[in-house]
């Protein structure tokens, strides 16, 4: 991770038993980083593996042609899917 003249304004506070305090302590010592920085690089990683996931769509060759097929040739915009995009445009909110 870039160590640049970030500032750092955001906390997060955490409650956990001894023995999960030990083990991250434990671990941090191994990884020769200090707790904090074990606790929000292992953080980090891990939110880029859950993130990646949910928005990564892998499709078999098959599912792929049918996929690219669709948008160079869309279908027709018939009842039933105009109620769909109207659903979803309702549903959801896109970043």
């Amino acid at each position: 991770m870039p160590q640049a003249n970030l500032s750092k304004t955001e906390r997060i506070n955490l409650r956990l038993d001894t023995t999960a305090k030990g083990r991250l302590e434990r671990a941090a010592a191994l990884e020769g980083q200090t707790l904090s920085r074990y606790v929000l690089t292992t953080a980090l990683a891990r939110a880029e593996q859950v993130i990646a996931a949910n928005e990564t769509l892998v499709l078999s060759r098959h599912d792929a042609e049918v996929f690219f097929e669709a948008i160079v040739n869309p279908p027709a915009l018939t009842p039933a899917l105009a109620a769909a995009l109207e659903e979803h445009t309702r549903r959801v909110q896109s970043q």
